[in-house]
């Protein structure tokens, strides 16, 4: 989140910041900000939420990679898998 904080920051410049780095002046009355700092939270979580599911399958994926590389380990060992044939 403070990525996208700074961002957020650097686009709209500097002053007071408000939720998620948007700049706050005093009498702003604009009732379109509300709407868009709500629908970047909403975007925000969204993506958190993808990073998640993404982060799981990556571990599962490792977690079936390190598992593949112990069996394959132990048939080497035990002389089960053959050797390379030469051309």
């Amino acid at each position: 989140m403070s990525v996208v904080a700074a961002v957020t920051r650097k686009i709209l410049g500097t002053g007071r910041r408000g939720r998620l780095g948007m700049s706050l002046h005093a009498g702003d009355t604009d009732p379109g900000r509300d709407s868009a700092v709500g629908q970047l939270s909403a975007e925000v979580e969204s993506l958190r939420v993808e990073v998640s599911g993404l982060r799981r399958e990556m571990d599962e994926a490792q977690n079936r990679l390190d598992f593949t590389e112990r069996l394959l380990a132990q048939a080497r060992e035990r002389g089960l898998l053959n050797a390379p044939k030469e051309r």
